[in-house]
Formats: structure tokens, C-alpha cells, sequence
């Protein structure tokens, strides 16, 4: 299997970081091997927000 990139984006209180929290923890479970990173920015203040998860399962997964 290659390795899988999803991105989650929105605006500050949208439950992005959730929303990518809850689907790395599914896939982990599932035994892929999982890397997440985020990028908060004016997110209190309302601004944007990303969220990256990569995983992949049967090889290591690099950073996002």
C-alpha cells in the first residue's frame, strides 16, 4: 500500500486538530504506522488552521 496523505483545513474552532486526532488514532489502531502535524497560527483569534495525517501500513512513513 502507498502511503496516504489527508489534510484537514478550516477556521479557528472548526475542530480541525480534533477531527485529525480522532482519524490517527483510527488508523493506528488499524495498525498503520501514522505521522500528524499542525499548523495553528491566528486559530484563537478565528484565522486558519491545517491539520496533515500521513500513514501507511507495511512501510515507515516519513514526516508530513
Amino acid at each position: 500500500m502507498s502511503v496516504v496523505n489527508v489534510k484537514f483545513a478550516g477556521l479557528g474552532g472548526t475542530g480541525v486538530i480534533k477531527a485529525s486526532d480522532v482519524m490517527a488514532e483510527l488508523v493506528f489502531e488499524q495498525g498503520y504506522d501514522v505521522k500528524k502535524a499542525e499548523v495553528h497560527g491566528m486559530s484563537q483569534r478565528g484565522g486558519s488552521i491545517a491539520s496533515d495525517v500521513r500513514f501507511a501500513k507495511g512501510e515507515e512513513v516519513q514526516s508530513p
